[in-house]
């Protein structure tokens, strides 16, 4: 009949109009719309230094050598570089299509402090009572030097430093302190090199809980490198001669307190003072703070 509209009923309810009538789909939905099958999955790759690829778009190859405003930066064998976005799936790894991702920054490890002497600062470590052990030394300068190098060490160890006023009577000393495997001396002596005054008296010292040891130099000032007090080198005393004061005319200081100071001043860590002291000290703290039963 003219302008009637036929209807039959079917498993898909859409319709398909042409003209005035409507006819039923036969087929359904379209199998092809739709996620019907499994994506490929693209994988993610660092984009590690000195990695080689090739931008999917342009051709061009290179390896990644940096990042420049969100984009990674590759070099080619003949230099030339180019930026590419971090687009993804924009880049070939091996032929094979990946996505680059800057990597990850890694945490900076811990900055580790240390002391004047060199020795890896221990934070939150209160110093100790004072131990049975010590460490000699000839006198004040020489203990204010070994205070401003090794003080935080010696203080964590519990080792006090003590000046003689001279080692002329150091088997006197020794013999009054009496040392045991618990109770060891260090001695640092200025000077201790073969045949002087000073190796004559060392070498009456022969007890096994006594170390002594020492630098060659005529006094604790010269164990200072020279330029860190603005010398080229510390001056030549004619034998005979008060030494320190001897220095003091030749670089014109009025006072050996004067040139003290000044030598003090300029030391703040090891890198300050000559190797045979650092060695000698080292070495002393190592023996007095050895422990009792290790044989």
């Amino acid at each position: 009949m003219p302008g009637a509209e036929i209807v039959s009923v079917s498993v898909s309810q859409r319709r398909v109009r042409t003209g005035r009538v409507t006819v039923p789909d036969m087929y359904g939905e379209d199998v092809l719309a739709g996620d019907w099958r499994r994506r490929k999955v693209i994988p993610e790759v660092d984009a590690e230094p000195d990695l080689v690829v090739e931008d999917a778009d342009s051709g061009f190859c290179g390896a990644v050598v940096g990042f420049e405003y969100g984009a990674v930066v590759l070099e080619d064998r003949h230099g030339k570089r180019r930026n590419f976005p971090l687009a993804p799936a924009a880049f070939l790894l091996d032929g094979r299509i990946v996505t680059l991702r800057k990597p990850a920054v890694a945490p900076a490890a811990p900055k580790q402090h240390r002391t004047a002497s060199g020795s890896v600062a221990v934070a939150g470590v209160r110093a100790q009572v004072a131990k049975a052990s010590r460490i000699w030394v000839e006198g004040i300068h020489d203990a204010a030097l070994v205070e401003r190098i090794w003080g935080d060490d010696l203080r964590i160890e519990g080792v006090v430093v003590e000046p003689l006023d001279g080692i002329d009577d150091l088997a006197g000393a020794v013999r009054q302190f009496r040392p045991a495997r618990n109770r060891r001396v260090g001695v640092l002596v200025d000077h201790l090199v073969a045949g002087s005054k000073e190796s004559r008296i060392v070498a009456a010292v022969t007890d096994p809980d006594v170390l002594v040891t020492g630098h060659p130099y005529i006094d604790v000032w010269q164990a200072v490198k020279p330029e860190r007090v603005g010398l080229r080198e510390w001056p030549v005393i004619p034998p005979g001669q008060p030494w320190k004061e001897g220095v003091c005319r030749a670089v014109g200081v009025a006072e050996p307190y004067e040139m003290w100071r000044r030598i003090l001043a300029s030391v703040s860590s090891y890198k300050d003072v000559e190797t045979p002291l650092i060695n000698a000290m080292e070495r002393l703290i190592d023996f007095v703070t050895e422990p009792p039963d290790q044989p």
